[in-house]
């Protein structure tokens, strides 16, 4: 039972770890194309970008109603890393231990 626990947190882990990157890349991609270093007329970008937007806009819109832009600086990315951060050492990893020692 052990490894199969193990496995399951490993995979949770890696989700959350590709949707911090998801949310980090976004919001570089976002910078790129406000300062118009990049341009969304390019394919591959246009579809980086919805694909990223597409991951992260469901987690971003919540937070985006609670939390209004700063000075036009829009921190809900900030407060969304933090969330996933504090999810992986404060929920994740305990609960594992947590079931680990339940079911030994």
């Amino acid at each position: 039972m052990a490894p199969l626990i193990y496995f399951v947190f490993f995979i949770l882990n890696a989700l959350l770890e590709l949707l911090k990157w998801a949310v980090i890349i976004s919001a570089i991609i976002s910078w790129l194309v406000a300062f118009d270093v990049i341009n969304l007329r390019n394919n591959a970008v246009y579809q980086i970008s919805r694909f990223l937007d597409a991951v992260t806009r469901p987690l971003l819109a919540p937070l985006r109603r609670v939390i209004p832009p700063l000075g036009g600086v829009d921190i809900t990315p900030i407060i969304l890393l933090l969330v996933i951060v504090g999810v992986q050492n404060f929920l994740l990893f305990p609960l594992r231990n947590t079931l680990l020692g339940i079911l030994g």
